[in-house]
């Protein structure tokens, strides 16, 4: 991949790490660099809980670097403030994670983000890059990632490890400088922010219990009435999880969720002869569970959003001819066609058979779109 590169300074590695250890200290270094975007990236943990274990915070603001643990980090007011006024931009890159720990362990939904990954593909680097990779491509250094699995949590630090920290964020700014470069030379500097905010805004959206179901696609064929009863089996687990602090597969899979909600045990034993519930399972959620079937049971479900199914063979046709507008679309424009119309959008237009009813497609990619509008809509009415 090679990509043309205005002439960018990027800031030296430090000779030494700075921390800032004191949350007065970080309320003071967040207004010392006033009007620079903060560039921000995080270290955590989730193997065996269902909550992120934050291990660390890395900042930039401009050449300044900093590491942060993270009872300091939550104890700043300024931070909290920062990362959630939409007036201070932040630049992350493949910021979902980061945003799920300040969400879970904050209780912060970030605002004024800025993901430079989906910058880096609206500006013809590529779909989902990684960030070492594009920093070899634009920078030509080459990142340790050698200890990109190591253990966070514990202290003290390796030095490896707070070279490799301050790594992933030394190279943000300049990223940023390079993706609004060349999304200025194609009208869509604007974009970026937009797009960025869409999909933070959609990631806190996910924290609505009452909708976890639906992505579980695996549960389309069940009966209307069979899916009242695995959005309520879905809104246990969640909860469950919370409290324990366990992983969602951990106290009850996806499959076998479906599986109660298909088979509606009424009974202990009835819920035994399920394939694969386990005994232990039974024994501590089984009443619970069987309680949770009952009330679905007998629940309205006129009501009730259906999962949606996978397309039909003619959907699939049409959904194949349909994506040849959106790639015409893409090649004309170097964005990727992942990120202009993924899958499960197009296959909601398929379904639903309108453009209009798709906010998703409003925006930037209104503009991107536009030479070839007029061919979808008359598809879509075929």
């Amino acid at each position: 991949m090679t990509l043309s590169l205005p002439a960018i300074d990027v800031p030296p590695a430090p000779e030494t790490i700075n921390w800032i250890t004191q949350p007065e200290e970080l309320n003071h270094w967040l207004d010392s660099v006033p009007g620079v975007p903060l560039v921000l990236d995080t270290e955590f943990e989730r193997v065996n809980t269902f909550y992120p274990i934050p291990g660390l915070v890395q900042l930039g603001l401009g050449d300044q670097f900093c590491l942060v643990d993270p009872d300091v980090a939550e104890r700043s007011v300024r931070f909290r403030e920062v990362i959630a006024d939409p007036g201070v931009s932040k630049l992350l890159y493949a910021m979902s994670e980061d945003l799920e720990l300040f969400r879970d362990w904050l209780g912060i939904n970030p605002k004024g983000v800025v993901d430079l990954q989906i910058g880096a593909a609206m500006a013809g680097a590529g779909f989902s890059l990684g960030y070492a990779r594009l920093v070899e491509t634009l920078f030509g250094e080459t990142l340790d990632k050698s200890v990109t699995r190591s253990d966070w949590i514990s202290r003290p630090l390796s030095d490896a490890q707070q070279r490799y920290a301050v790594d992933d964020i030394r190279f943000l700014a300049p990223m940023y400088e390079w993706v609004t470069a060349h999304l200025r030379e194609r009208g869509l500097e604007a974009a970026l922010v937009e797009e960025s905010t869409r999909f933070a805004d959609e990631l806190a959206g996910q924290g609505d219990l009452d909708n976890h179901y639906l992505r579980l696609r695996g549960g389309w064929g069940l009966t209307a009435q069979q899916q009242v009863v695995l959005k309520k089996l879905v809104v246990w687990r969640e909860l469950e999880c919370r409290e324990r602090d366990r992983p969602r597969g951990r106290v009850l899979a996806d499959p076998l969720l479906i599986a109660i909600a298909d088979r509606l045990p009424g009974s202990l034993s009835e819920m035994s002869n399920i394939q694969g519930i386990p005994a232990s399972v039974v024994r501590r959620y089984g009443e619970a569970l069987i309680e949770l079937v009952d009330e679905g049971r007998n629940a309205d479900d006129s009501g009730i959003e259906r999962i949606a199914p996978p397309l039909t063979r003619d959907q699939q046709m049409f959904f194949k001819q349909l994506k040849q507008f959106f790639k015409k679309a893409s090649e004309a424009s170097d964005i990727p066609i992942e990120l202009l119309a993924p899958r499960k959008r197009l296959e909601k237009v398929v379904q639903d058979r309108s453009l209009a009813a798709s906010p998703f497609f409003q925006g930037w990619r209104a503009q991107i779109l536009a030479p070839v509008m007029n061919d979808i809509e008359d598809y879509l009415k075929s």
